[in-house]
Order: C-alpha cells, then sequence, then structure tokens
C-alpha cells in the first residue's frame, strides 16, 4: 500500500511537472514575399469589379456603354473612363500600338488588358480585361455577350498575342 501511494504521488509530481512547463518558444516566421502578381491596386481591382459587373451586357459591333451593349473595345475603353478616368484609344489595334508596358503572361495582374489574334494571322483582333486567376472579361462576338473565359482555353491559348498594364503602381500608359 506504502508503495502504491509513492507511486501515486510520482505520477502527480509528473503530470504537474509537465502541466507547469514552458511552452517551447517559437520562432517568428517571416511574413510572405511579394511578388509582382501579389501587388494590390484598388483602382485595378474597381477596374475589375465593374468590368465582371458588365458580363450579360449584349455584343453589339461598334458598342461602348452599357446600354447599347459593347464590342471588345468598346468594353474596355468604357471601363477604363467609367471607374478610373483613363481615356484609351478606340480599337483593339490602336490599343496595341499604345505607349505602356507589355507584360510577360506569366506576371499578369487584375486590370492588365490582353489581346489576341482571333483570325490567325498574327495582328491583334480581340482585346479583354484580365481578372485573375487566368481568366478575362470580354464582349466576344456578334449574338453574345460580355462574359469570363480563360486565357489558358485551347482557343484562347493559340489565339494569345500579348498584355499590357495600363494601370502601374503611379504610373498610367500615355497614348502615342
Amino acid at each position: 500500500m506504502l508503495m502504491s501511494i509513492r507511486l501515486l504521488g510520482l505520477a502527480s509530481l509528473v503530470l504537474l511537472t509537465a502541466c507547469s512547463s514552458r511552452a517551447p518558444i517559437t520562432e517568428p516566421t517571416p511574413a510572405p514575399r511579394t511578388t509582382a502578381s501579389a501587388v494590390f491596386n484598388p483602382v485595378a481591382d474597381d477596374v475589375l469589379f465593374r468590368a465582371i459587373g458588365l458580363v450579360g451586357t449584349p455584343y453589339v459591333w461598334g458598342g461602348n456603354t452599357p446600354s447599347s451593349g459593347f464590342d471588345c473595345s468598346g468594353l474596355i475603353t468604357f471601363v477604363y473612363n467609367d471607374v478610373a478616368g483613363i481615356r484609351l484609344p478606340r480599337t483593339t489595334q490602336q490599343m496595341v500600338q499604345m505607349k505602356g508596358q507589355k507584360v510577360p503572361r506569366s506576371q499578369l495582374r487584375s486590370g492588365d488588358i490582353v489581346f489576341f489574334s482571333t483570325a490567325g494571322h498574327g495582328r491583334v483582333s480581340h482585346a479583354g480585361i484580365y481578372v485573375g486567376d487566368g481568366r478575362f472579361v470580354h464582349a466576344p462576338s456578334s449574338g453574345g455577350t460580355v462574359r469570363l473565359d480563360s486565357v489558358n482555353s485551347k482557343y484562347w491559348n493559340n489565339a494569345y498575342l500579348q498584355a499590357k498594364r495600363v494601370l502601374g503602381n503611379e504610373t498610367l500608359v500615355v497614348n502615342p
């Protein structure tokens, strides 16, 4: 009996010692590094939210307002002017020629303009607004509506030409 009391006392002492020990000290982990694609730009976010809000608007060749409908360049010029007060050229050909930062496909950010050659001749014929996660908003074709698509789908991947950044940290693109 004396032995069992001693064992019980020893077990209690071990348990109490374990409970009173200090938690191990952990070294603080460094904050994750910010990459170019993770840069926060509130104007770019406003651009993408406005563009996404226009999904479902009818495609109309030459259209440039929500009430009249949009073609691809009309959608882009409307969104940038409406949200950021930036006047962009009216056609995709003029947009691709404007001065501005060309963006490697691997570094696309929300708000970048993506350009495509849908006729297969290597010249720009279509454009949209990149919204992130490999998706872009655009007004694709007659009879359709403004919609979201993946730049990585077979069709758009094959037609992809380049991208331009209209919104920078403090710099805006300049028309030629």
